[in-house]
């Protein structure tokens, strides 16, 4: 089964295929995809991997967690369900105060 890891505190120079070739030599790597601002096209510093197998994914996480890669600490840990963002409610605002507007 496929396991999907976060990675974190990437280059902003790497690029998808420089991703895939750090995970390959732990295993099959199905997917990478490092996340791009939508506005200057330029990459957010963090990006998914998803491993073929289980323990391809676990050894990575192991070895590449906290290795050092361009200057820059990596942080590669399991990936968490995608949660659904709330935009809306809370807050009130307005309203008196010491009874003035």
């Amino acid at each position: 089964m496929a396991k999907k890891l976060y990675v974190g505190n990437l280059s902003y120079d790497m690029s998808d295929s420089d991703l895939q070739t750090l995970f390959e030599q732990f295993g099959q790597v199905q997917s990478v995809q490092i996340i791009m601002d939508r506005d200057t096209g330029r990459s957010k510093g963090f990006g998914f991997v998803e491993m073929s197998s289980n323990s391809d994914a676990d050894r990575a996480i192991a070895e590449l967690n906290g290795r050092e890669l361009d200057g820059r600490a990596l942080n590669v840990n399991e990936a968490r369900p995608k949660t659904e963002r709330s935009f809306g409610g809370g807050g009130g605002g307005g309203g008196r105060r010491n009874n003035r507007w």
